[in-house]
């Protein structure tokens, strides 16, 4: 139960369905997972790990503001992750199945067309940089590079604006291609150019919110 507990709070989270700052009730998640308030603490001390709640103890757990320093730091790691896995896809392309990322890929323009909402596209758009790093053997990797990524894709739901959807399904269209065509140069500038817009925008979104970011 701590693993649902855990991945319903943390998608929340990074929607901002629970906003950086926002208080947090045990009591109240208890009796919303009809769960005793153990498996929410230990939920809660995984979310804390993460960098998405504080939890003081004997006081209450708040929402963690955004830390936009840990967020750059998040994004390094998965361009240099993603970077060398589309270059390895890339140098011998038929050595690897992307017919899953292909798949998701479709599934998001079907999501996209039907919702018109690029929150929507969000979980599939996991799935697909996912499926990639499956594709290589880097699954367990690609947790890891999740786990660290809380703060930046806080930022990535903050970032919504007209044409994102087409843009990032689009981006997500020329990857592909490039791995395709074993063009591995083109494959690593196309992971570049997909995972470094949101980042180049902190600022302005922190002028806009100044309320959700850390000092």
């Amino acid at each position: 139960m701590v693993n649902q507990i855990f991945d319903a709070l943390r998608n929340e989270i990074i929607a901002l369905h629970l906003e950086p700052g926002s208080n947090v009730s045990r009591s109240a998640l208890a009796a919303r997972f009809g769960v005793s308030q153990t498996p929410i603490r230990e939920a809660l001390l995984r979310l804390e790990q993460q960098g998405l709640v504080d939890v003081f103890p004997q006081s209450g757990t708040m929402i963690s503001l955004i830390d936009a320093r840990q967020a750059a730091q998040a994004q390094f790691l998965r361009v240099a992750v993603e970077a060398e896995v589309a270059e390895t896809i890339a140098r011998k392309p038929t050595a690897y199945d992307l017919s899953e990322a292909e798949a998701i890929l479709a599934e998001m323009w079907r999501i996209w067309r039907g919702t018109n909402d690029p929150r929507a596209i969000r979980p599939p758009d996991q799935s697909f940089h996912a499926a990639l790093c499956e594709a290589v053997g880097h699954g367990e990797l690609w947790e890891q590079v999740v786990a660290r990524s809380g703060n930046v894709d806080r930022l990535r739901s903050i970032n919504i604006y007209p044409g994102k959807a087409e843009r990032i399904l689009a981006e997500h269209g020329e990857l592909l291609d490039a791995l395709k065509a074993g063009d591995a140069p083109r494959a690593r500038a196309a992971v570049r150019v997909h995972l470094s817009e949101t980042l180049r925008a902190v600022d302005d979104l922190r002028t806009a919110y100044p309320h959700y970011f850390l000092p």
